[in-house]
C-alpha cells in the first residue's frame, strides 16, 4: 500500500506503518553516516546536546556527492545501514525514529525499534542522481571536516521509499523472498 507521510515521524505514525508499505516521505531529514554517528553517539556520552534536535527525527544514511552548479546537491544514494548499528539503539534512545538506507539491520537494533516505535525505510541503492532529484534543500549543520558524512538537514518531497522493517519488528526482508516464492508455487 503507498502512503504519502509528511514528517515528523511521530510515534502515531510511525505506529500506522508496516513493512511492505511503500511511502512518498516530505519533510525534514537529516544526513549522517558511520563517522557522523560515532560523533554524535561520543557528544552523548559525554552528556552534551547534539547539534539537532533528534525528537521524531529521520536519518538518512547517505554521503552525498558534491552539488553541480544549479543543483541543491549531487547524487545521495543510500549507504549500508549495517554500518549505523553500533549507533542506531543509541539514536533511537534520544527521541531518533526514522532510519533510511539499505541492507539489513541486526536484531539489537530491531529491538530497539521495538521499544522506541523506530521505522527502517529503504532506499533504492544505485539510484542516488534519481533520489537527489526529490531533495529541494540542503543545509549544512556541523561536522563539515567530516566531508560527505557532514550532518546535513535536507528539505525531501516525494521521496519514494519502502518500509522494510516497522515498529513492531515485522521484517520484508524475512517474509518477502517468503511471500514472493508462495505466489509462483514453489
Amino acid at each position: 500500500m503507498e502512503k504519502r507521510i509528511q514528517l515528523p515521524l511521530t510515534e502515531e505514525l510511525a505506529k500506522t506503518l508496516k513493512a511492505g508499505d511503500t511511502v512518498l516521505l516530505t519533510g525534514y531529514i537529516y544526513t549522517s553516516r558511520d563517522a557522523g554517528h560515532k560523533r554524535m553517539c561520543e557528544t552523548l556520552a559525554k552528556g552534551e546536546p547534539l547539534p539537532f534536535d533528534p525528537t521524531d527525527a529521520t536519518i538518512y544514511y547517505v554521503g552525498p556527492t558534491p552539488a553541480k552548479p544549479g543543483q541543491v546537491i549531487g547524487s545521495a544514494g543510500p549507504t549500508t545501514s549495517g554500518r549505523m548499528d553500533a549507533y542506531a539503539p543509541t539514536m533511537m534512545s534520544v527521541g531518533a525514529r526514522g532510519m533510511i538506507g539499505k541492507g539489513a539491520r541486526l536484531p539489537e537494533v530491531i529491538e530497539a525499534m521495538k521499544k522506541y516505535s523506530g521505522v527502517y525505510f529503504g532506499a533504492i541503492g544505485g539510484a542516488g542522481a534519481l533520489l537527489a532529484k526529490q531533495i529541494k534543500s540542503s543545509e549544512l549543520v556541523a561536522y563539515e571536516d567530516l566531508g560527505a558524512e557532514a550532518l546535513r538537514k535536507l528539505y525531501v518531497e516525494d521521496m519514494p521509499l519502502v518500509v522494510i522493517i516497522d515498529c513492531e519488528g515485522n521484517n520484508l526482508y524475512e517474509f518477502g523472498p517468503a511471500n514472493y516464492l508462495a505466489q509462483k508455487g514453489e
